[in-house]
């Protein structure tokens, strides 16, 4: 196994993972930490390298504030790490281990048993029974939740690339389901056209599936396709992140079966003004929750508040199931007072509703610039009358 080539699949070059790690032990010197350790596998990919949907099962990555990292996975996914990744240091387990004994074992010989470790506390993927083991034995658990996070606020350019190529697979998509739209067709159809034009164009698996909704569904948030048959008269909502190394973007945008009511029209200008709002503030020394703002204030003058209870935008990067944003890096909102910076990628998904009937939403994936943003996408943002 050992001769397997490293890293031939890897989303980047070695460089751009050393770097990385070196801010993390930078960090962790400065907190006066021994060690931390990560499980999460977006916080994993960043650091290394390593994709898999094989992440359901325990991963954990030990970087310690001297020396190097050391990554600790179920054996069957060892061709698929060192595929990926260029780390060097590397331990697997068999079904039918306990993880945890590994990781308990591991910081022993390492001599951080006795020190001061960090972990993801706020994590979704550290098992209880892992926490009670390694409680047992290290004496002070401090908290590493926040660190990578902060790390993948500000994308480099190699991320966003990787963003700009995910941003043409959900144009691709979106526009294909548009194209779907007709009378008879079913919500299904719409979502096999976004897929597989997505995909044609180069789509890795998603982060979260597609959200496609049609008629009074149209109007319930967060709403899946479920086999309905589309109707004149109905709206259709569409929203998809496309994926490349990745990194995922998100697109939103609305169709109509025939001319829209006028209260969707008035829906749809309040969302423009918006979102356009957001667009124009949007530069680098903003705080996100001055962003945040700009949005809600259009929204609140037309008298729409009730429609529009939810941050404004959230960050772009890297995402595995369930999600396809990075909500755990930054957001758009009140109270999150964290300037803006070139590089930082968001998606804004605008939308007010009228609940159980429709929903009007638009948006746009952006990365910050030195003067203002950029837009990722190029689907036409408006309502789309079929």
């Amino acid at each position: 196994m050992n001769d397997q080539p490293r890293g031939i699949e890897s989303a980047f070059m070695a460089a751009e993972y050393e770097g990385r790690l070196s801010r993390v032990r930078a960090t962790l010197a400065a907190r006066g930490v021994d060690a931390a350790l990560f499980t999460g596998p977006e916080n994993i990919f960043y650091l290394t390298g390593q994709q898999t949907p094989g992440y359901y099962t325990f991963q954990c990555l030990i970087v310690p504030a001297e020396g190097a990292p050391l990554f600790l996975l179920r054996q069957l996914e060892l061709t698929n790490f060192l595929r990926n990744s260029f780390i060097e240091s590397y331990e697997t387990y068999g079904d039918g281990i306990t993880p945890a004994s590994l990781v308990v074992a591991t910081l022993r010989r390492l001599g951080l048993a006795d020190g001061r470790v960090a972990i993801e506390k706020s994590g979704w993927f550290l098992p209880i029974a892992f926490y009670d083991a390694l409680r047992e034995v290290v004496p002070r658990i401090e908290d590493a939740s926040g660190i990578v996070e902060t790390l993948r606020r500000v994308k480099s350019p190699a991320e966003i690339l990787a963003l700009e190529q995910s941003a043409r697979h959900a144009d691709a998509g979106i526009r294909a389901g548009i194209g779907a739209i007709r009378a008879g067709a079913t919500e299904n159809d719409v979502v096999a056209a976004m897929m597989h034009a997505a995909i044609a164009a180069g789509c890795e698996y998603l982060g979260m599936e597609p959200l496609v909704s049609s008629g009074p569904r149209a109007g319930v948030p967060h709403a899946t396709w479920r086999r309905r048959q589309l109707e004149s008269g109905d709206a259709v909502f569409l929203e998809m992140s496309g994926n490349h190394n990745r990194y995922h973007t998100g697109l939103m945008r609305t169709a109509w079966l025939g001319e829209p009511p006028p209260l969707a029209r008035e829906l749809e200008r309040v969302v423009q003004d918006a979102l356009g709002a957001v667009l124009d503030i949007v530069r680098p020394g903003v705080t996100c929750a001055a962003a945040h703002q700009a949005a809600q204030r259009v929204i609140d003058a037309a008298g729409m508040t009730e429609r529009y209870r939810k941050r404004t935008a959230y960050s772009l990067g890297i995402a595995f199931a369930p999600d396809w944003g990075e909500w755990q890096v930054l957001s758009f909102f009140d109270g999150i007072d964290v300037p803006l910076e070139p590089g930082m990628c968001f998606h804004i998904p605008t939308a007010l509703r009228e609940y159980g009937a429709f929903t009007v939403g638009l948006s746009e994936s952006i990365v910050v610039t030195e003067t203002g943003c950029r837009i990722l996408g190029g689907v036409e943002r408006r309502i789309h009358v079929v």
